[in-house]
């Protein structure tokens, strides 16, 4: 039996431990928590409106600017669809490229509600699924900072997973896909995310699967159906069951193919 946690004693403990990291707003009526990470001197009041802003990006307006900025690239799939791999092979490909790159993987368990999670995931503790999604949210949001900064300053990220999981995978839990939406709203948008299908079934022939909390097969079709809900014009779906080299080359032929924008804001209205 997993241990059961208070989830407010948690999010206190880490207020008091560190008092910039998060803010808190929360309805009965409509149960969103946001937290995120903010530099003191842009700590919102009260009469601020949230999901907070990303800062503003009237910089990159400029064709110069935007070409030199870094690319957000994501990578999704089933559990064992070979992301980890293959992010990997992407980041080595685009440094020989004289790029500058960043991998990144979401849940960062590195983080002290990256450890909550891990924890999570692991079946040491349980928590209730509204609250561990929005857990999985405010993990995103603590690393936003950085990432802008990284983005702006040339780098391409490259991350492991990103809010398109923690939505497919709470959805297929039987929470209200627009529900859990909202709380990712505003992030930054990937300019590509490169979805890897492989059928949960071929997936669950792959070593390791089956040793954390949601690797079970008939689970893992529920996902599969709700990430077909939520892909857009941003997505490039790639046949995962073949060779890693051919996969691999295929995803960077991809990459390199695509065209520099400015960089937008995830699920925003125009």
């Amino acid at each position: 039996m997993g241990t059961r946690i208070n989830i407010c004693h948690v999010i206190s403990k880490l207020r008091l431990e560190n008092p910039n990291f998060c803010h808190i707003i929360y309805s009965r009526a409509k149960p969103l928590v946001w937290l995120f990470s903010l530099k003191p001197s842009i700590r919102p009041n009260h009469n601020l409106p949230f999901p907070p802003k990303i800062p503003s990006r009237k910089i990159m307006n400029s064709s110069p600017l935007i070409e030199n900025r870094g690319q957000l690239i994501v990578f999704e799939g089933l559990d064992k669809s070979g992301k980890s791999t293959q992010s990997q092979k992407l980041k080595e490909a685009l440094l020989k490229d004289g790029q500058f790159v960043d991998l990144w993987s979401f849940p960062d368990r590195n983080t002290k509600l990256g450890d909550v999670i891990d924890s999570y995931l692991n079946k040491r503790l349980e928590l209730d699924d509204r609250s561990i999604h929005l857990l999985f949210s405010a993990n995103r949001w603590e690393k936003v900072s950085k990432l802008i900064k990284l983005l702006e300053s040339g780098t391409t990220v490259i991350t492991d997973r990103y809010a398109f999981s923690g939505v497919a995978y709470s959805a297929a839990k039987g929470l209200p896909l627009e529900w859990c939406k909202q709380p990712d709203v505003g992030l930054p948008k990937p300019d590509c995310v490169i979805f890897l299908q492989l059928s949960p079934e071929a997936g669950a022939k792959r070593n390791g699967f089956g040793e954390e909390r949601y690797e079970k097969t008939q689970f893992q079709n529920k996902v599969l159906e709700q990430f077909m809900q939520i892909k857009d014009e941003s997505w490039k779906i790639i046949n995962a069951d073949q060779n890693m080299e051919d996969l691999h080359q295929e995803i960077y032929k991809h990459i390199k193919s695509l065209k520099k924008e400015e960089l937008k804001r995830l699920w925003e209205k125009d």
